[in-house]
């Protein structure tokens, strides 16, 4: 008797267990933590495991699949390279045959030396294998070649709409880097800067300019849109010459263009001083300063201006960059 009293309390105990047990499966399954109505998932993915981990950057080139905050990053581009070591992104690798003496620091051989600006070191990017590489316009033929080593995205600077193309290059080095903060807070200031020299051009009156690159003996004009033309279409510099032509190279001049065109202020960028890294002035200050040119307005009222080259040729487009081509524009202004 005592024995089927026994089996009858236990009989009732599992049943409780059982019932019980069920109970708490279909709370799960009704809360979406577990059960049918979640796929039969034990766990929800944390908030933060969905945040994105890869961007698609749209770039002049085309669409390229860029994870965030890549690791081993290749860049091609000075302008770039300046922005991201304002930034305090590190890189893996640079072009160390160029770099200007501003971004001196990149020279040493803890980075890759990845070729020249006209030449990637294929070899070397393989053996990288980069979880990015960042081009300009010297790179632009071998991008297809390029992607082939890594992902990669051309962030050059568009001279036909020079503040718009930068400050969309970065904000996208902002979003790829997490950096969109320190990115807004450079690009005011900038444009504060920016707005000043703009006030000085004005109150300086109806003074025109011309910009000059010299090259071995040779001199070359650039106006309005060309790669020099931030002078004009940004800070307010009205140009000397309307017609001139926009390309790469320039519109090759002579002096007596030069002193027939007679410009108030006239900014030389000496492309051999940015070759040889040495002194824009001293280069060029004995071919521009002739007789031709002493006649002009800009000789006679000292407004000849020789820029760093460091800057005007062999980068720009960087957030250091254009706020030291701003500053010494306006330094130059009376």
């Amino acid at each position: 008797m005592k024995k089927s009293i026994g089996i009858v309390l236990m009989t009732i105990m599992l049943a409780m267990v059982v019932a019980a047990c069920g109970a708490n499966g279909d709370s799960k399954g009704s809360n979406g933590t577990g059960g049918a109505n979640n796929g039969g998932s034990n766990s929800t993915t944390p908030p933060a495991a969905e945040e994105t981990k890869e961007l698609t950057i749209k770039h002049k080139l085309g669409e390229t699949k860029v994870a965030k905050n890549p690791q081993k990053v290749v860049v091609f581009d000075f302008g770039v390279l300046d922005s991201l070591d304002k930034l305090g992104v590190e890189v893996t690798g640079v072009p160390q045959a160029s770099i200007p003496p501003y971004l001196s620091k990149y020279a040493d051989a803890k980075y890759e030396n990845v070729g020249s600006l006209k030449e990637p070191d294929f070899e070397k990017l393989s053996a990288i294998k980069p979880d990015l590489i960042i081009i300009s316009g010297r790179q632009s033929d071998a991008y297809d070649e390029l992607t082939k080593l890594g992902p990669t995205i051309f962030l050059g600077v568009d001279t036909a709409k020079y503040m718009e193309s930068y400050t969309e290059n970065a904000k996208t080095l902002g979003t790829i880097f997490g950096k969109e903060a320190e990115v807004e807070a450079e690009l005011a200031s900038v444009t504060e800067q920016i707005k000043a020299l703009n006030e000085k051009v004005t109150a300086a009156g109806d003074k025109k300019a011309l910009i000059l690159l010299t090259n071995e003996g040779a001199i070359s004009a650039y106006g309005a849109g060309s790669r020099f033309g931030i002078i004009h279409d940004v800070f307010g510099f009205k140009p000397a010459d309307d017609g001139i032509k926009v390309t790469t190279h320039g519109d090759t001049v002579s002096f007596e263009y030069v002193a027939e065109k007679n410009p108030d202020y006239l900014f030389v960028v000496d492309r051999d001083a940015a070759v040889s890294k040495e002194s824009g002035e001293s280069g060029s200050k004995a071919l521009i300063e002739n007789a031709l040119v002493k006649n002009t307005n800009a000789f006679k009222e000292g407004n000849i201006v020789y820029l760093d080259p460091n800057f005007w040729y062999l980068s720009g487009g960087g957030l250091i960059s254009v706020a030291e081509m701003v500053k010494e524009v306006a330094a130059a202004m009376k």
